[in-house]
């Protein structure tokens, strides 16, 4: 899924150094691709002790998963462990804060999908971990190059379903935003609900993201919906 000439960094790990067991971290409309950026504010006792772990590995790795049942992983039950989705993305943690208060405030670059091969115990701080299988998603890592074949149309459905959602965005500068940039971005960003961020997900490629996202759009621009969304 990965373009660009290769979004990857002098930092990020090869394929080969990938680690063998990652910790999770289910968070229902959370999407992460390769190449995109996620902030996350980190509070929750387990959670904090799953950035601590993850920072004291090479890799820096944390699996980005949604749960099946949406906002299921709002129960904040510590022994509470909801079904999740089996294939998810693998960010780095690329900038970490403490915050007076206790929390944790993080971006994750989005680095590889995997799929989960066997969920492991709880780890000692209460947090999820797996087996990740990120064989089947290799090209993510690989170098391609990407080119929207209509970048006109593509932003005018865009603008469309953004009115009939009441979500506002900020359009200047758009125009000099790399395609790949920007279909990423919007993806992530766009209030879609989660079953559909989750098949844009599990999409082969980016040319198969710009076609069902368009199509989802498409069906959402046909009737206005929902309060006012903005898009940071």
């Amino acid at each position: 899924m990965r373009s660009g000439p290769s979004h990857l960094g002098p930092f990020d790990p090869g394929f080969a150094d990938l680690p063998a067991e990652m910790p999770i971290f289910p968070l229902t409309n959370a999407l992460l691709l390769p190449g995109g950026r996620l902030p996350l504010n980190v509070f929750e006792k387990r959670y904090l002790a799953m950035v601590r772990a993850a920072l004291s590995t090479p890799q820096r790795l944390i699996g980005m998963v949604q749960p099946v049942e949406a906002n299921a992983d709002r129960n904040m039950q510590a022994d509470f462990v909801p079904a999740v989705h089996r294939i998810g993305c693998a960010g780095r943690i690329v900038s970490f804060e403490e915050t007076p208060d206790g929390r944790y405030q993080l971006i994750l670059s989005g680095l590889i999908r995997f799929r989960i091969r066997q969920e492991l115990p709880l780890a000692k701080g209460g947090f999820r971990r797996v087996l990740p299988d990120f064989q089947p998603f290799a090209h993510d890592m690989a170098e391609h190059e990407f080119q929207l074949a209509d970048r006109p149309r593509f932003l005018a459905v865009l603008q469309e379903y953004l009115k009939t959602r009441q979500a506002r965005l900020d359009w200047k500068g758009i125009e000099e935003v790399a395609d790949d940039e920007l279909v990423v971005a919007m993806a992530q960003m766009s209030p879609l609900e989660p079953e559909e961020k989750q098949s844009l997900l599990e999409c082969a490629d980016l040319d198969a993201v710009v076609e069902m996202m368009t199509a989802m759009f498409e069906v959402h621009g046909a009737t206005a919906s929902g309060g006012e969304h903005r898009l940071h």
